[in-house]
């Protein structure tokens, strides 16, 4: 055992009385001068050791601002040294004394603040968090748990997956904001925060995760755990938070529990989980019936067994009694009658109505702000309160400007906490106003100002969105987590009256050791077996990896890829294509890799309009056989609007308003009757897929219409001529 004196009288036989042993090379000035053996062998575990017992120390001294108020002579194992503290520069600050009587001059130390002494915990609450890939049954199973809490009358009329309000989300089917209720299990209160399940509203789960002392990890038990299953119980695990695994849909007639739990286990020792939180209760439950049970075959009538676990498994919120008052803000919020409220979880103290509070706010100022309402929540209901204590999630008003991640403490002894930490955007498209001939004829908001306000706003409440300028000054490049999350975006400012013009997505590149990074995705596909061909040979030519293929011996198998997420951008509509709208697809963030080459993800072209008019059936009919068209009768065109995919791999310009040449004289086809194939329709997400570097997507209130950067079919002749000059003067 070596002895470090931090600036204190030492000895050997001190050192000896109390156990330790002196090093045998004797005295060592600094970590530098150990001998490379003992340098590596010390450098094993990182400075959290020796801060906490620094920490430890100035807290037993009552506080001390040079290190000879430290108190006794601290041994540490030689084991436990840590490259941290040269990393940190704290070597710098004293020096490591072994084994000899010597006085190190005093060197000023900073005050290190005590941490919350958690010995209280409020045992009438619970705050847990659900997470799950997207449709394993998280909405569901809040439902059957309000229902069973007596939370609605039995004659009220209640929607199906009522946690799931935005239209969005109901049209959908998914989970796109974090929302939280409350039911009461006898005397415990029970907060619930339902969260989405998609990875690219990841924001909002690590939002949620903040808010909460536990989770339950839902998994189907047929599909087993998915991409988004690893990525929210990543977060969960490095948030140190318990977990309660519940197998949910174990009625499906293709139910494999036994196998899920395995590929659980796999999971968690995938992503490094420890002792602790690798032993976690396991229920099994049919969310839709509101049973549950601790085996498949012995589910009881309701779901008793999951909440009994979820009370053992889940920790009360602990506090510290003699703490002032510290909340996060997690969320945001809005009411017609009190302007913005702040979601916020009371970690320590009690706030008040009325009360004189500290706003830390994120620029490292802090005002003094008064709380004008509060609420708990109730059920569906956010309900008055006068005051709500350490462990609940309340809504706060009387703070206009708050923002996320922002800290409200004790009027007199503010204590800022750290701003939430989110992953950063992998994915970018740029999003500006509406500049076709047709601007203006659908929707009201149009200008430029206008677009500006409304991304601004939502800053404030989306924490994983970034807005950056660009060239033109009507134009606006937006970062995301994926395509799923910046079209809900789109999509709901096309509802509010937007005309928008929107730009293709494109992949944000990072540079790491001097060289060009891209992001690569996790892919899992589950297909018949019948397509497993066509798949590979899909997945080759976007540069992916298979990682792992699985048949169950139900006809189905799984495939697992890593792919370059430029890859996967218009991959999912060729995908339903080819498996005929069978296969299934998920993917998730995995990690960065260098830029691995070019690569063509679309070998059709385009079928262009060259002309200002209303398509017709005459024209629609010759151009069908060209390939599929986007458009019908009587609709208006443009110039520079593409109409269609051409099938072979270049543009054409077409006259897509062509009329047929009325004469006197009689025709032997007259009388046919012509047919015209259903116009292939583009959801938006569909749009964003399909379009190509040169070209956008107009989204209006009612139309969506895929267009040309350059409407001009000149000046587009004119660009692509000068790029193949540049191309053939370039050197090979």
């Amino acid at each position: 055992m070596l002895v470090f004196d931090l600036g204190l009288r030492a000895d050997a036989d001190r050192a000896a009385r109390r156990g330790g042993l002196v090093d045998q090379h004797g005295a060592v000035e600094s970590i530098a001068d150990l001998p490379n053996p003992v340098l590596e062998q010390s450098l094993v575990v990182l400075g959290r050791v020796v801060l906490e017992v620094l920490r430890q120390v100035a807290e037993s001294a009552g506080g001390g601002d040079r290190l000879d108020d430290l108190g006794p002579v601290w041994a540490l194992q030689l084991g436990q040294l840590s490259l941290e503290l040269r990393l940190l520069g704290l070597r710098h600050r004293f020096r490591l004394v072994a084994g000899h009587r010597r006085r190190v001059p005093a060197v000023p130390w900073p005050v290190l603040p005590a941490r919350p002494n958690l010995t209280a915990t409020r045992d009438d609450l619970r705050n847990v968090a659900i997470v799950a890939h997207v449709d394993h049954g998280k909405t569901t199973l809040v439902d059957a748990l309000l229902w069973q809490a007596g939370s609605f009358r039995a004659n009220q009329e209640v929607a199906e997956r009522v946690l799931d309000s935005m239209d969005l989300e109901r049209e959908k089917g998914i989970t796109i904001l974090a929302k939280n209720t409350a039911v009461q299990i006898g005397d415990t209160k029970v907060n619930i925060v339902d969260t989405p399940g998609h990875a690219d509203f990841g924001g909002e789960v690590e939002r949620g995760l903040t808010m909460v002392d536990g989770v339950l990890l839902l998994v189907d038990a047929s599909e087993g755990p998915l991409p988004q299953t690893r990525f929210v119980l990543r977060k969960a695990l490095e948030a140190r938070l318990p977990v309660v695994l519940v197998v949910n849909k174990v009625d499906r007639p293709d139910a494999r529990p036994a196998e899920v739990v395995n590929e659980v286990y796999e999971l968690f020792l995938d992503l490094d989980a420890d002792e602790s939180q690798i032993e976690f209760p396991i229920v099994y439950a049919n969310a839709r019936e509101g049973r549950a049970g601790f085996a498949t075959d012995e589910l009881a009538d309701d779901l008793g067994p999951l909440v009994e676990t979820l009370l053992e498994a889940i920790p009360p919120p602990a506090y510290d009694p003699d703490h002032p008052l510290q909340a996060l803000v997690t969320n945001l919020d809005a009411s017609p009658y009190v302007g913005r409220l702040a979601l916020l979880r009371v970690l320590h103290g009690t706030i008040r109505k009325g009360e004189q509070v500290s706003w830390c706010r994120a620029d490292g100022t802090i005002e003094k702000a008064r709380v004008t309402d509060l609420f708990v929540t109730e059920a569906l209901d956010r309900v008055p309160a006068e005051a709500a204590g350490p462990g609940e999630i309340v809504a706060l008003a009387g703070l206009p400007e708050v923002t996320i991640g922002e800290t409200i403490g004790d009027a007199e002894d503010p204590r800022p906490l750290p701003v939430t930490a989110v992953d950063e955007p992998s994915l970018a498209m740029t999003l500006g106003i509406n500049t076709s001939p047709l601007a203006g004829t659908e929707g009201d908001k149009l200008t430029a100002s206008a677009l500006i306000g409304r991304l601004e706003q939502e800053l404030v409440g989306n924490v994983s969105l970034r807005v950056r300028p660009t060239s033109r000054p009507d134009v606006w490049e937006v970062q995301g987590r994926g395509e799923l999350q910046l079209a809900v975006l789109v999509e709901i400012m096309r509802r509010e009256g937007f005309e928008l013009t929107v730009g293709k997505p494109e992949v944000l590149t990072r540079e790491i050791d001097g060289q060009t990074h891209e992001p690569v995705e996790r892919v899992a596909i589950d297909v018949p077996e019948d397509y497993i061909g066509v798949v590979t040979q899909m997945l080759a030519l976007r540069k992916g990896r298979m990682q792992q293929m699985v048949n169950h011996g139900t006809g189905w198998a799984r495939m697992e890829y890593l792919v370059p997420a430029r890859g996967l951008i218009g991959f999912r509509t060729e995908f339903l294509t080819e498996t005929r709208g069978s296969g299934i697809l998920h993917h998730v963030f995995e990690r960065w890799e260098p830029w691995h080459g070019e690569m063509r993800t679309r070998p059709t072209g385009s079928l262009v309009a060259d002309r200002r008019g209303q398509a017709t059936a005459f024209a629609i009919t010759a151009l069908q056989e060209r390939g599929s068209l986007f458009i019908s009768p009587r609709q208006e065109l443009y110039e520079g609007m593409v109409v269609g995919e051409n099938a072979r791999g270049e543009d054409l310009d077409v006259n897509a308003g062509k009329e047929k040449k009325l004469t006197n004289m009689r025709s032997a086809s007259a009388e046919e009757l012509v047919r015209l194939i259903p116009p292939r329709p583009l959801s938006l997400e569909q749009a964003l897929e399909f379009i190509r570097e040169d070209e956008c997507v107009e989204v209006t209130p009612e139309s969506i219409r895929l267009r040309k950067a350059e409407l001009s079919a000149t000046k587009r002749q004119t660009l692509a001529s000068r790029r193949k000059r540049e191309r053939e003067a370039a050197p090979a």
